[in-house]
């Protein structure tokens, strides 16, 4: 998967398709990534690309960068 891929990924999961995500989008900019698009995060990870990852993990995340980085370090993006 590319970085353009991915960015689409998340644009769709947290409902900004028009919108074109950056890796430098905070959290806040986004309105659906609030507790619910948290757990929807954890599912998707989960059931896309096999990706185990923690409430308490993902909390943390501040921007979508964050979300790259996971699927960067799994394998899942490429360099």
């Amino acid at each position: 998967m590319t970085e353009a891929d991915a960015l689409r990924w998340i644009a769709e999961l947290f409902e900004e398709p028009s919108r074109p995500l950056t890796p430098d989008v905070p959290r806040s900019a986004l309105a659906a990534w609030d507790s619910l698009g948290v757990l929807t995060l954890i599912a998707a990870l989960d059931e896309t690309f096999g990706i185990a990852v923690m409430d308490a993990d993902i909390q943390r995340f501040t921007t979508v960068g964050d979300i790259l980085e996971i699927l960067r370090r799994n394998g899942k993006l490429a360099s």
